[in-house]
Formats: structure tokens, C-alpha cells, sequence
């Protein structure tokens, strides 16, 4: 017995407790412990952030390396076990949205203007569309020069609209291309160390084209908008603006092409022209401006109109000059007198 209480001294201190607990009051060598595992941890770490700041060379070799370890198969399994056990089943995630209405309205609307279509070049398109847009605004009227002059601009103005827009689509189609294949190449690489599947694959560019489809839908709405600024500039203003009525147009084109060597009416001259077409001084200025421009751009085309102005002028002073010589002429006897 007295060999036994000496042995049970020996693991038992004067208090009762263990000679363990007594060689390590408060758990020293448990926090010990906890330590030794957080700073590996921590090592672990920064051998993982430092891994951005290798070189090429290093990165090629630390990758050789891990692919001819001999553990290498175990450490795939290892992976593929854990992956089984908390990875969801990609069978089963069914993930299909449905398409943006908002994104069907800018298509729509990109079509409709000429914008978005096959040809890449859109001339028969954005001709087409100007036309049905301004044959609808020239209900009310107005002259065909004018009209001319309009379309030709607004034609112009929406061909730069529709290049730009096909330009940052092929920059846009580029990138996204560039990025997914970059993804693509990244994750098989990255399937020889860690088990990826061609579904998870197929999964992560669903969702690379779904963050790029918010960078289109920005084109297509900045694009929408530069058309109906456009529209609004051209259409909207001309349908608001007071069209000069048939007899106007023809009075003051009258007076232009009898007066073409010095188309510049003085403003006593405007005065009479006003009253007699029922609109402003400021009109009648307008259109003398206008119509000198677009004459001098375009002399060739106006030599018909031209022509028809001179005619009626010459038959107009024949007839006044007739009815004088009848006036003037001497009244002869009749026989029967």
C-alpha cells in the first residue's frame, strides 16, 4: 500500500491534481499549441498571396512540380470525396431566365430605326426609314426642297449613329469572346489539379455572358437615345414648324428667279413679299437664306425649276405686252358704218 501511495504521488501533485496539469498551470502549452497552428496558417497564407508575385518562370515550375509529385493522384481523390460530399449537383440547377422586356424593346426599336439589322453597311435600311419618317411628317405639307435638304441630313446623321453602334458591338463581341475563352482555358488547366466538370464549365460562361449582356444593354439604350434626340431634332421641330402654303411658295420663288442675278430682296421688298404670302418679315428672310444655299449647292438641279419660272415670266410679259398693243392700236371703221 505504501508503494502504491508513493506511485499515485508521483502523478498526482500536492492539490490533487495531475503533475501534467501542475507542469502546465492555465493551459500553457494548449495555447502553445494554438499558436504553433495559427502561425502555420498564417505562413500558409502568405505563401499563397505571394504566389501573384512570382514570375512566369517560377509559376510554370511550381506547377510542374505539383503535377509529377507522386501524391498527386491521392491529393485528386482526396478532392474528388470532398467535392461529392458538399458540391451541388449541377444536374439539377435549372437556370433559366427569361428574356428582359426592356431588352426586347431596344432591339425592337433598334430595328425599326435602321440601327440593328444583317446589313452591316444599313444604307438601303436607314434610306428607307428616313423616308417613311418624313413622308409621315410632311402630312401637313411643305415644300419638296425642303424636305430634300431634311432627309439628306437627318439619312447622314443616322448612318453615323447606325456605324458607331455596329463598331462598339464588334469591340463588344471581341471582348466577350476574348474573356470567355481566356475563362475556358483557365478552368481546364486548372481540371488537372481539382475536379471540374464541362457542366461547370458550360455554367461559368452562362454567367460571364450574363455580366457582358448589362455592357449591351447600355449600348442599345445609349444608342436608342441618340435616335430619338435625332428624331426629336428633325421631326418633332419640322412637324411644330408653319409650312409656307402652295401660293406662297409659288410667289416667292417668282420672285427669286426673276430676280437670280441678285437674289437679295431689299426689306421694303420682304414687306410686300409678306403681305402678300400672310407670313413675317423673319419668314420671308428665312427663305431667301435658305434658298440661295441650297441653290448655289445644287445649281444643276434647280436649272429645271429654273426654266419653268423663266417660261411663265416670258408668257406672263408677252400676255401684258398683247393686251397693251391692243389697247393702243387704233379702232377701225366698220363697213357697215
Amino acid at each position: 500500500m505504501e508503494d502504491q501511495s508513493r506511485l499515485m504521488s508521483g502523478h498526482m501533485g500536492p492539490t490533487g491534481q495531475s503533475r501534467e496539469n501542475v507542469c502546465d498551470p492555465g493551459g500553457i502549452r494548449t495555447h502553445r499549441d494554438l499558436g504553433q497552428t495559427q502561425r502555420d496558417i498564417g505562413e500558409i497564407l502568405q505563401k499563397i498571396m505571394a504566389i501573384t508575385d512570382e514570375s512566369l518562370e517560377e509559376a510554370q515550375a511550381r506547377k510542374h512540380a505539383l503535377n509529377c509529385h507522386r501524391l498527386k493522384p491521392a491529393l485528386f481523390g482526396v478532392l474528388c470525396e470532398v467535392k461529392e460530399r458538399t458540391a451541388l449537383n449541377m444536374g439539377d440547377i435549372k437556370d433559366e431566365t427569361p428574356p428582359d422586356p426592356q431588352v426586347m424593346r431596344l432591339d425592337n426599336m433598334l430595328i425599326a430605326e435602321g440601327v440593328a439589322g444583317p446589313e452591316k453597311s444599313g444604307a438601303s435600311a436607314v434610306a428607307a426609314v428616313t423616308a417613311a419618317a418624313f413622308a409621315a411628317a410632311a402630312a401637313a405639307g411643305g415644300t419638296p426642297d425642303d424636305e430634300d435638304a431634311e432627309q439628306a441630313d437627318y439619312r447622314e446623321k443616322l448612318a453615323q449613329i447606325r456605324q458607331i453602334y455596329h463598331t462598339e458591338l464588334d469591340k463588344y463581341e471581341q471582348a466577350c469572346r476574348e474573356f470567355t475563352s481566356h475563362v475556358i482555358n483557365l478552368l481546364r488547366e486548372q481540371s488537372r489539379s481539382r475536379p471540374i466538370s464541362s457542366k461547370e464549365i458550360d455554367r461559368m460562361v452562362e454567367i460571364i455572358q450574363r455580366k457582358f449582356s448589362s455592357i449591351l444593354t447600355q449600348l442599345k439604350q445609349s444608342t436608342c437615345e441618340a435616335v430619338m434626340i435625332l428624331r426629336a431634332r428633325f421631326l418633332d421641330a419640322r412637324r411644330k414648324r408653319r409650312n409656307f402654303s402652295k401660293q406662297a411658295v409659288e410667289i416667292l420663288n417668282e420672285y427669286f428667279y426673276s430676280h437670280l442675278a441678285n437674289p437679295y430682296p431689299s426689306e421694303t421688298t420682304k414687306e410686300e413679299l409678306a403681305k402678300k404670302c400672310s407670313i413675317t418679315v423673319a419668314q420671308v428672310g428665312n427663305w431667301f437664306g435658305n434658298k440661295r444655299i441650297r441653290y448655289k449647292k445644287n445649281i444643276a438641279k434647280y436649272q429645271d425649276e429654273a426654266s419653268v419660272y423663266f417660261m411663265k415670266a416670258a408668257e406672263d410679259s408677252a400676255s401684258v405686252s398683247s393686251q397693251d398693243s391692243q389697247l393702243n392700236s387704233p379702232v377701225t371703221p366698220n363697213s357697215g358704218w
